[in-house]
């Protein structure tokens, strides 16, 4: 099980005007969110949190795979990602956030990026995600087909079976043309 506790930063002992940060991203690290959306990757997130007056700047570059389902046939696919995450962190009374602006409880002064880098992850995933044509899994391409195939036929059926009021509108429509 991955630790988050490599996420969390002391806003307060950050003593450098400009700290780097490096994090490589596993199964693990999306298993320990527990979340359904993503279901593992491999990813590197690169950066910097930068000490400034009042205010702390955090920038990441987070690059590399995820693997989530696909829409069409439920399969894993792999989805690449190239995202940044671009916060402003202050400390305050008490937290809150507000558009890309974070304030942290003065008292603690720790700032857990884990959950933020899952939401950048998350939010780089296109909305719909399908694999290349010819890559979904065949067996469940041919239910899909299938099952499109006899709903469809059923719309033809029910085209076919016009009610008779509309049948006479449509001669009264044909004898004007």
């Amino acid at each position: 099980m991955c630790s988050l506790e490599r996420f969390k930063i002391d806003l307060k002992a950050l003593t450098e005007d400009e700290t780097p940060l490096a994090y490589d991203l596993d199964d693990q690290y999306f298993d320990a969110l527990d979340e359904a959306e993503i279901r593992g990757g491999s990813l590197h997130v690169s950066g910097s949190i930068r000490k400034a007056v009042g205010f702390f700047d955090l920038r990441l570059d987070i690059s590399g795979t995820v693997r989530i389902p696909c829409d069409r046939c439920l399969d894993d696919m792999q989805q690449p990602i190239d995202t940044q995450l671009v916060l402003v962190v202050k400390l305050g009374s008490e937290y809150s956030e507000q558009d890309e602006v974070i304030t942290i409880d003065e008292k603690e002064g720790i700032l857990d990026l884990a959950w933020f880098i899952y939401e950048s992850i998350a939010l780089a995933v296109p909305i719909q995600h399908v694999h290349q044509p010819g890559d979904c899994n065949d067996a469940m391409m041919r239910v899909l087909s299938e099952h499109s195939a006899a709903r469809s036929s059923d719309a033809d059926a029910n085209d076919e079976a016009i009610d008779p009021r509309w049948s006479a509108l449509l001669k009264l429509k044909e004898n004007k043309s």
